[in-house]
């Protein structure tokens, strides 16, 4: 029997993988990859190793998530080391539960190694922390893919607990957003930035508020995160990351 290793690639950057994410990569048999992933992490695996795309492009899947747990089992009852390797964290937003929990039931040994989710590193080389002592002490991770599935209550919850609100994968769905924001009591004026391509040369950071934000998003596509909160302000003074002059893609 061989193991599966559930793995954080972290957000883009290849330097912020883990030292057990690389290892993990090096050991492998076969590699399962998501779309996300920073190709030059895969010049660490071994000569013969196998790698499989996985996809997960917005609306185009690639292989299915019941055929991704599939392949699991699969090499691993045939005794393969697999490292199902994924972009950001596996257990945000990353359907890491949902294949631990496959590998769980079908007795797979399995090792969930964590990675550098984009909520906080694309927020941190955009110069915003999540946190401040003075400004935030609460964050809110939130899937904003289907903002029209959360009832108005929920989103009273998602608008007033936290003091940073970060959206993933919610660029489709934006102006959605915005609009159950400030009906649930947001404040037009709170201020969000919206980063593209997070820790890439490739980054783009847009800054605005609540109000006018709507009159930028020509300027954004997926992959972005959506930060929303005091802390956005303190933008302007941790300028530390140089973002590339090109035009958005």
């Amino acid at each position: 029997m061989g193991k599966v290793y559930l793995v954080g690639a972290g957000p883009g950057d290849e330097e912020l993988i883990t030292v057990k994410g690389l290892r993990a990569i090096q050991e492998a048999d076969v590699i399962l990859y998501d779309r996300l992933v920073n190709l030059s992490l895969l010049h660490h695996a071994k000569e013969q190793a196998e790698l499989i795309f996985c996809g997960k492009e917005p609306r185009k899947h690639g292989l299915i998530q019941e055929k991704i747990n599939e392949q699991l089992i699969y090499y691993a009852s045939n005794g393969k080391v697999v490292t199902r390797l994924k972009g950001g964290d596996p257990f945000i937003f990353g359907r890491g539960g949902e294949e631990a929990i496959h590998l769980e039931e079908n007795q797979i040994e399995y090792e969930v190694v964590p990675g550098i989710t984009s909520g906080i590193s694309a927020a941190a080389y955009a110069g915003i922390p999540l946190t401040h002592r003075h400004i935030s002490g609460s964050v809110s991770f939130i899937n904003g893919s289907n903002p029209e599935a959360k009832t108005d209550e929920q989103w009273q919850h998602i608008a007033n607990g936290a003091d940073t609100l970060c959206f993933y994968m919610g660029i489709k769905k934006f102006p959605i957003i915005c609009e159950k924001l400030k009906n649930a009591g947001l404040s037009k004026t709170t201020p969000i930035s919206i980063i593209h391509w997070g820790t890439l040369p490739q980054q783009k950071t847009i800054v605005a508020d609540l109000e006018t934000i709507s009159g930028r998003l020509g300027e954004i596509s997926n992959p972005s995160l959506i930060v929303i909160g005091e802390v956005v302000r303190l933008q302007e003074q941790i300028k530390w990351y140089k973002e590339s002059t090109e035009a958005y893609m």
